[in-house]
């Protein structure tokens, strides 16, 4: 296998492997995470009370 395309091959690949780690990475940054919907702080509130 000549040397040009080694480098050829080997630049192809680690373009694409890059490409993918890229996508991956967006792909886990964008899923939104389960968070529950109850406040940390909660207030009395006279009409609450009664």
């Amino acid at each position: 296998m000549s040397r040009l395309l080694a480098v050829t091959l080997t630049v192809a690949a680690s373009a694409a492997l890059a490409v993918g780690a890229a996508l991956g990475l967006v792909a886990l940054l964008d899923t939104t995470p389960d968070q529950p919907n109850t406040p940390l702080i909660t207030y009395q509130n006279a009409a609450q009370e009664r």
